[in-house]
């Protein structure tokens, strides 16, 4: 499939770009619904987005480009230009939330409370957005014999971009039903950022393109740190209850 989807004065409108828009834009709808069901402000699920996704996508570059220091290096306009590929999702979540995280302290906001809200939101942008790799031919895992594998270069090897939208889709789905029932406390988020990470670190194991640090995969020590983190948090907020 052809990775741009059409051209707008010469510019090149790619797919990925197309899937990764549309994820945010179904977020954004899904929370601002959710949270006017809560009784919490709906604009100011708004404002947090031109707040978050911006950060979000600075974050992704630079996280990418700090573990590919190599090839960017002296080369700023190397750097800027996105369009060649180059963002990490973690890197984009860990600005999403520091720029909510300030966000909210600012506005006097709950935190927890907003998080709660548009976590599952995350997960399904995620769920969207990985069959912009498809598209791309990229993201995938090595060799495999399975009937759902893909060719890529000749190659039928495993679709892990697949393998994670499912795993980020059934997850949007379960955090969904689950705050129907669950008190908003942060827990709804917590479990996001464990739940997800278990899905990363597994799939991660399969990827022939994974961002290294000293020859270990540098998106399975995150999984494992948000892991440990999160459910220490989670452990705490749920004695918080009792």
């Amino acid at each position: 499939m052809n990775p741009v989807a059409f051209e707008i004065f010469g510019i090149a409108v790619r797919w990925y770009g197309i899937l990764i828009s549309l994820g945010m834009l179904l977020g954004i709808i899904i929370a601002y619904f959710e949270a006017k069901r809560l009784g919490y402000n709906p604009d100011d699920i708004i404002d947090l987005a031109l707040w978050a996704i911006p950060s979000a996508l600075v974050g992704a570059r630079l996280y990418y480009v700090i573990f590919q220091w190599e090839y960017y290096k002296g080369d700023i306009l190397r750097i800027l230009n996105t369009r060649e590929g180059g963002l990490a999702i973690h890197g984009g979540i860990i600005g999403g939330v520091l720029a909510g995280y300030l966000f909210t302290r600012i506005k006097k906001l709950p935190f927890w409370k907003t998080a709660d809200i548009v976590a599952p939101s995350i997960a399904l942008g995620q769920a969207i957005g990985r069959w912009g790799n498809f598209i791309n031919g990229e993201a995938h895992g090595g060799p495999t014999d399975l009937p759902w594998g893909i060719i890529v270069d000749g190659v039928k090897v495993h679709p892990t971009f697949l393998y994670e939208s499912l795993w980020d889709f059934g997850l949007f789905i379960f955090l969904m039903l689950l705050r129907k029932k669950k008190k908003i406390n942060g827990q709804i988020f917590l479990l996001y950022g464990i739940i997800y990470s278990a899905g990363r670190f597994w799939v991660e194991a399969l990827r022939t393109d994974s961002l290294m640090f000293f020859g270990m995969r540098v998106a399975q020590l995150i999984s494992i740190l948000t892991i440990i983190v999160f459910g220490i948090l989670f452990y705490y907020k749920k004695r918080q209850e009792n």
